[in-house]
This record gives structure tokens, C-alpha cells and sequence, in this order.
């Protein structure tokens, strides 16, 4: 049985798999690193497990995209699956490509890097079987991602190819010097059409599996502008100041008016059914920064994928 130990252990520090979202710490753990139960359990038990820096006990459940940093055992008690090989991403087009970063267009159904809680394709397994260099700056799960999309969130991303790109795009988002840019289909109509939600955010009072504007919670800036309208729904142009887990979904759910097909954070799914669309309507539709090579600014812009451009073509033809 494995057990803990007083000798030194190896500190590790990575945000949760989306594949990992709602389970028990002590699961989660064994997962991602080859613990067993037992050992897991043992290593909560001793306040090792940190989470969005709050220690969690071996039942709290946990959710994708939180920071969770963990002071592993000794090597040699520790046995993790290897990484899956990497393979092509079928849709996954490049949008910019030179010695320092590589730009996608991330499609649904794509995680940002490859975990042990995720089997499909991943945004860093696509670059590495089409035959890119990737920066070997970060953990080795993650190397060269400076920033996340969710799997149900399609868009523009940008991964770092070399170290010094690494270093300046990891600063530029952390500084927050970096233009993210988003167009989501809300439910009924935000009033004022216009305007800034400035609400703190941090895990749900009820529902640890998910987020809510909580008092007390992280601060969390959103400005948004109604660009279109229609009888159920309205397209929303966003820019985001802050990035938290859900930032985009909690916010509109707490004005009531949640992201069509997103039924975690309250959406009505006869909408979402009825438009042809079965994840949270939300797209990365630009992401812009400081060039780490030469300080010029650079942006990137990407198109709606066809479920979402669907969505909006009957929502239109209904006008």
C-alpha cells in the first residue's frame, strides 16, 4: 500500500482537467498521478492539496480549470500512466505561425493539453503530430500553454514555440496586457445593452462542481455590448479584463441570462435544442497582444464554426 512520507517529495501545480470536473480530490489525485487511494486520501489528509489556494479535504469535489497545487510523495511512490502519443486534430487550422508562437482556430471537442482526465484530442498532441516545436517552458503536461479554452469553447488560442516567448506571453496575460475578445448568445435580452459586470467570483456556496458570484470572491471584470437582437436571445460582443473559471457563464447566469446550451449555469435546453447546438454558445472570436519577438502589437481573429454560425442563421431567419 502506498503511504505518505515525511521524505522529500516533489511539488507539482497545474490547473484540474476538464475531464476531472466534479470528481473527489482523492479520485482526481490517483488519476493524474498514479497514487492510490489510499495515498491520495492520506496526502489531503495532511493539508498537502491546495486548490485555487484554499486546502481541500480528500471529498471536496473539484472543478475544471481551478489551480490545484499538490506535495506529491517520493518518486518512487508515485507511478503515472504515460502521456497518450500525440495525433492530428481534424479542423484545427493555423491562423499564424513564425520562429516564437503558433496561432489556432481550437475546435469543439479539443482540450487546450493532454491530462490524464481527458482522452480526446488536444490542442498541443495536434501541433506535436503536425510536426511543430513547442517550448518546453511550463509543466510537462502543459508545455508551452500560456492560456486555456475549455473543449466546449471554440477560438483563437496561442501556444508559445520558443522559451522567450513563453516568458513575455505568460507576463502579457498575468499583467493583463493581452485583448480577449468573445462573442456569446445569451438568453432574453441584458438591460443595459451596454456596460460592465463587475462581480467578485469563486466556487458555489452549494454546488462545489461549479462557480457563482460570491461576496468575497475573486475579482472578476466583464464588458459587454448587445450587437444583435432577437426574440429569445441576443449576440454579445465581450472583452474580458479579468479570467476567471466560468467568468463568462457565471456573469451571465447571474444576470439571468445564461449563454444559450449551457444548462449548468441555468440555460433553458428547449432553446439550445431547438437552434441545433449542444454546448454553451461561446466563441474566442479574437485574442490580441504584445508580439514577444518585437513589442508590436498582433491580433488574431477567428470565424464562428458551423454549429454556432447554425444557431444564429435560424435565430435570423426567424426575424
Amino acid at each position: 500500500m502506498d503511504a505518505v512520507t515525511s521524505a522529500p517529495g516533489l511539488h507539482r501545480a497545474l490547473p484540474v482537467p476538464d475531464g476531472l470536473e466534479g470528481q473527489r480530490v482523492d479520485q482526481a489525485l490517483s488519476r493524474l498521478f498514479g497514487l492510490s487511494r489510499t495515498a491520495a486520501a492520506e496526502l489531503a489528509d495532511a493539508g498537502s492539496v491546495v486548490v485555487d489556494g484554499r486546502v481541500r479535504g480528500k471529498g471536496d469535489r473539484l472543478t475544471g480549470g481551478s489551480w490545484l497545487e499538490v506535495e506529491l510523495p517520493p518518486l518512487s511512490h508515485a507511478h503515472p500512466n504515460p502521456p497518450a502519443p500525440p495525433r492530428p486534430v481534424e479542423g484545427m487550422a493555423i491562423l499564424h505561425d513564425d520562429d516564437d508562437l503558433v496561432v489556432v482556430d481550437k475546435p469543439v471537442g479539443v482540450a487546450a493539453h493532454p491530462s490524464p482526465g481527458w482522452d480526446g484530442p488536444t490542442v498541443i498532441g495536434g501541433l506535436a503530430a503536425a510536426g511543430y516545436r513547442i517550448s518546453t517552458s511550463g509543466a510537462a503536461e502543459r508545455q508551452g500553454v500560456v492560456h486555456r479554452l475549455d473543449a466546449a469553447t471554440t477560438g483563437v488560442m496561442v501556444v508559445a514555440k520558443s522559451e522567450r516567448a513563453y516568458t513575455a506571453l505568460k507576463a502579457a496575460f498575468k499583467e493583463r496586457t493581452v485583448a480577449k475578445g468573445y462573442h456569446a448568445l445569451v438568453q432574453g435580452h441584458p438591460d443595459p445593452s451596454r456596460g460592465t459586470i463587475d462581480a467578485p467570483i469563486d466556487r458555489h456556496p452549494r454546488h462545489d462542481w461549479k462557480f457563482a458570484v460570491v461576496s468575497g470572491g475573486r475579482p472578476s471584470v466583464t464588458h459587454y455590448e448587445v450587437t444583435e437582437a432577437f426574440a429569445a436571445a441576443s449576440l454579445v460582443d465581450i472583452r474580458l479584463e479579468t479570467g476567471r473559471t466560468h467568468q463568462i457563464r457565471v456573469h451571465f447566469s447571474a444576470l439571468r441570462h445564461p449563454c444559450v446550451g449551457d444548462p449548468t449555469y441555468g440555460a433553458d435546453p428547449t432553446l439550445a435544442a431547438r437552434l441545433g447546438v449542444s454546448r454553451q454558445w461561446l466563441h474566442a472570436v479574437r485574442l490580441g497582444f504584445p508580439h514577444p519577438a518585437h513589442g508590436s502589437w498582433v491580433e488574431f481573429t477567428s470565424e464562428y464554426p458551423p454549429d454556432l454560425a447554425g444557431a444564429l442563421a435560424v435565430l435570423r431567419a426567424e426575424a
